[in-house]
């Protein structure tokens, strides 16, 4: 998924297009006239990751205290970044917030004396910093943003998964070099396990996707197993349509099998929230499965009683020697 998308407003429309998408978003993800402390922009982001994103504020409760300040820097920037693009609702103004977005970022990097003002940036170069990350993640994450505004169909899964290389496989390298891994076995580990989640919350949201405009299953899997968008449209989960959300299902599946290995090969603090997250996605294809496969009628939840027993398994693999984390080869957490 190359980035060439640019924005190609008229450089007189823009202040218009970047005033009317803030106008689209939460007050608070404005730039500031004022650059704010590193203090405050650390608890900016705090604030943040606490009120968007309860598995994530969960899953830091393992984390080594130092490095939640880190997490949290990443995790605003993420979110962010994906509301200038899906939040929004106009095209135009999502491109011009990103391409302002991308500007604080290069910020961080340039080392020229300009400084980013956004709170977010002014957190996340001191993380940059202390952690040694490169730029390419974060910029990856924007490419799909980008794509996000004008590509809505994905002919084949080798397709959908170069979106996910943009969109979801940034997040766990992020993850791994804030912790200090930088080898490429460890990255093509998380990838499977990012993919993986990627595909598992796509085929959790099929319907609420397409209400968007979006498909995210692959053409190609569609027309071999008989399915086009009026079904979809229609809400009807045929018979045709649940075997291809089977067939999605089980490569999802097999994406986390190939993931799993990454587990045993970081320390327990992060090995804990991999074992987390990689639970938490297989939950929403079982999710999906206890539905017989009908993400159309309604979207398929994990109920609270499951999510608990995630925490608890979590819990567990931090807490007692050799706990629940699972072997590289084992299938408890494979099915």
């Amino acid at each position: 998924m190359p980035d060439i998308l640019i924005n190609s407003a008229d450089q007189t429309e823009l202040p218009e297009l970047i005033d009317r998408g803030w106008a689209a978003l939460p007050a608070e993800y404005r730039i500031p006239a004022v650059r704010p402390s590193l203090a405050e922009a650390r608890a900016y982001c705090k604030r943040l990751t606490e009120s968007h994103y309860e598995n994530f504020h969960v899953a830091s409760w393992f984390l080594p205290r130092r490095l939640r300040p880190h997490f949290e820097s990443i995790y605003s920037y993420c979110r962010i970044s994906d509301d200038l693009g899906d939040e929004v609702g106009d095209a135009a103004q999502s491109l011009a917030l990103l391409d302002l977005w991308s500007g604080e970022l290069d910020a961080c990097y340039r080392g020229d004396g300009t400084e980013a003002r956004h709170p977010v940036f002014v957190a996340l170069g001191e993380t940059i910093r202390e952690c040694t990350i490169p730029k390419e993640p974060f910029a990856d994450l924007l490419v799909a943003f980008r794509g996000d505004q004008t590509v809505t169909r994905y002919q084949t899964m080798a397709d959908v998964l170069d979106y996910c290389r943009y969109s979801a496989n940034p997040v766990g390298r992020l993850v791994l070099l804030a912790c200090g891994y930088r080898d490429e076995e460890r990255f093509r580990l998380s990838d499977f396990t990012c993919s993986a989640l990627q595909l598992a919350n796509f085929w959790q949201d099929v319907r609420d996707d397409f209400n968007k405009g979006r498909i995210y299953l692959p053409q190609a899997d569609m027309q071999r197993f008989g399915v086009d968008e009026t079904t979809i449209a229609a809400g009807r989960a045929t018979p045709q349509f649940r075997e291809l959300m089977r067939y999605e299902v089980e490569e999802a599946r097999k994406m986390f099998g190939q993931g799993l290995p990454l587990i045993r090969m970081v320390d327990r603090e992060l090995a804990v929230d991999l074992d987390l997250f990689s639970r938490g996605g297989l939950e929403i294809l079982r999710a999906i499965e206890a539905r017989r496969l009908d993400v159309l009628s309604a979207r398929p939840v994990i109920s609270k009683g499951r999510k608990a027993g995630l925490l608890l398994r979590a819990l567990c693999g931090k807490l007692l020697p050799g706990g629940s984390l699972p072997r590289p080869d084992s299938t408890e957490t494979a099915r």
